[in-house]
């Protein structure tokens, strides 16, 4: 499959690059998708969450009634969950959410999710560019150019260039990323994809290992 290089005017260069497909031609497996992006929130948890139980609560641990005679349950301390600053019975305790998946299963994941883009008509093939300085203003005019400011959008670039993701990191429905760090999850979440031609050549090369 072919599809049109634009530049970041929303020109039509006159060039085609072929998709490999093996990557963006495969049927789309939804449920390695769906492990893939629950692998990738789990992986946002901090998992810190903590509260404290009987034995953790300052208190004394004097026995508060007797124990026949008063008329109601048996009581114990004051530590006691059915009580207010009690323990808490069961409560969280810190934990690591990961999951984990093989290369095989990610990278499969990966390559379902840009089938799905090329199959909507949402993967844009633009030349490689430069900023010369952080300007969100300019920025927000080669998304207007190509005609995807009210969409999410997610750019995948070769390498770490520090002005573009300046350039967007104040827009909300804006991305920026290296074609070596893609996930399923940004894949997936972005309404149009759109890859430089550098970072097309290596999309490829590392989800074709």
């Amino acid at each position: 499959m072919e599809l049109s290089v634009l530049n970041i005017k929303g020109e039509d260069t006159g060039k085609k690059v072929a998709l490999s497909d093996n990557i963006f031609a495969i049927e789309p497996n939804d449920h390695v998708i769906y492990l893939d992006v629950k692998r990738y929130l789990a992986a946002q948890r901090q998992g810190t969450a903590k509260s404290k139980e009987r034995s953790e609560v300052s208190g004394s641990t004097r026995k508060l009634g007797r124990q026949k005679g008063g008329g109601g349950a048996r009581r114990g301390d004051i530590n006691s969950p059915l009580l207010v600053g009690g323990g808490r019975v069961f409560g969280p305790k810190p934990r690591n959410y990961s999951i984990k998946l093989n290369k095989k299963v990610k990278n499969l994941a990966r390559r379902s999710a840009l089938s799905y883009k090329v199959q909507e008509n949402a993967l844009l093939i633009v030349e490689d560019f430069e900023m010369t300085t952080p300007q969100t203003k300019a920025y927000v005019e080669i998304l207007n150019n190509l005609k995807i400011s009210d969409k999410k959008s997610l750019l995948l670039l070769p390498g770490v260039n520090k002005n573009v993701y300046l350039s967007a990191r104040n827009l909300k429905n804006a991305k920026v990323s290296t074609a070596a760090n893609v996930n399923t999850y940004g894949v997936i979440d972005a309404g149009v994809l759109v890859v430089t031609e550098s970072a097309l050549q290596q999309l490829e090369a590392v989800l074709n290992k």
